[in-house]
């Protein structure tokens, strides 16, 4: 019989705050073992993706770089399941910040920053974070299935405070542009997935790979500030960690704006600032891998060719 995936999600939100954390903790660890074990599609995608951010890596190292990354990956889930318990002071402990001089200024003069960000760590705690101690976060997220899925995390999310929109409705890109000239408020754009099947080909620690257009399109046309950030754990001790309620926390590294160029095309323009933070974050990813959560298709490698041939003929 099938697994009822949203019916799962919603009985964890429903039901994780009632377990205790050490259990929930090694629930999910548990289950990042046995998937690393059963090796399904995603778990093999992952792989693959981390043997080109390590070429250098080993067989036994990739496996053990997998492991740890699904359990980084487990760990997100477990984490979001009862985030909405979190106290402030609980969010706040959990979260570290680096390099945040430049977005707190552009804040303060009354311009919205523009964030690009990868599939690491927990960016559901980056967005309750920034929301609460930078600006109100507007971001896009992807359509899940099934609906129900959806749903829960769009209230979820929601409940946090952040704004969502939903990749390939009509008017999302108006809207992230009406955002982004609005003072004080941060449209944050997870872009190392190209979701439209248009995205830009950059390069990617040393690979073709194929991301999204948001956060170069809405800092080109706007003006704002295109500040790349990435998000990784890092393990608590002492008081912080007594603070935090857990033993894991985030670190958010925020890296210099963007460099945005006058001259050329709109489409060169377009490419050269997304080289921009894809360069930036590629650091972050390079540093820290197992806390990619990269469990599909994003290297041109591994893309169908007939289905990139057709984006590459768009215009």
């Amino acid at each position: 019989m099938a697994l009822d995936t949203a019916r799962l999600h919603h009985l964890a939100w429903q039901h994780a705050s009632k377990v205790p954390a050490p259990l929930l903790r090694g629930a999910a660890a548990l289950g990042a073992d046995v998937a690393t074990l059963l090796r399904p599609a995603g778990v093999r995608r992952l792989a693959t993706n981390l043997a080109r951010v390590r070429p250098d890596a080993g067989p036994r190292e990739l496996r053990r770089l997998v492991r740890r990354a699904m359990r980084s990956y487990m760990r997100y889930f477990g984490e979001v399941f009862v985030l909405a318990s979190a106290t402030p002071e609980q969010v706040a402990a959990r979260v570290r910040v680096e390099g945040r001089d430049e977005c707190t200024r552009a804040l303060a003069t009354g311009t919205s920053p523009v964030v690009a960000l990868t599939h690491q760590g927990n960016w559901d705690l980056a967005g309750v974070w920034a929301s609460t101690h930078l600006a109100p976060v507007t971001t896009v997220a992807e359509r899940l299935e099934p609906p129900a899925l959806y749903e829960d995390f769009m209230v979820f999310r929601e409940s946090l405070g952040m704004t969502i929109l939903t990749a390939g409705d009509d008017g999302v890109f108006r809207a992230l542009l009406r955002v982004a000239a609005a003072p004080g408020r941060l449209v944050c754009l997870l872009a190392d997935r190209d979701l439209s099947r248009t995205g830009v080909q950059v390069d990617l620690l040393g690979h073709p790979a194929r991301v999204a257009p948001g956060p170069a399109a809405v800092a080109v046309a706007t003006g704002a500030p295109l500040l790349p950030a990435g998000i990784f754990y890092e393990r608590l001790t002492g008081a912080r960690r007594r603070a935090a309620g857990t033993p894991w926390g985030i670190v958010i590294r925020f890296h210099p704006a963007v460099e945005v160029p006058t001259d050329g095309t709109p489409a060169e323009r377009l490419r050269t600032t997304t080289q921009g933070w894809v360069d930036a974050l590629a650091h972050d990813i390079h540093e820290h891998p197992e806390d990619w959560h990269m469990l599909q298709k994003v290297f041109v490698a591994d893309l169908d060719p007939e289905r990139l041939a057709r984006a590459e003929a768009r215009p």
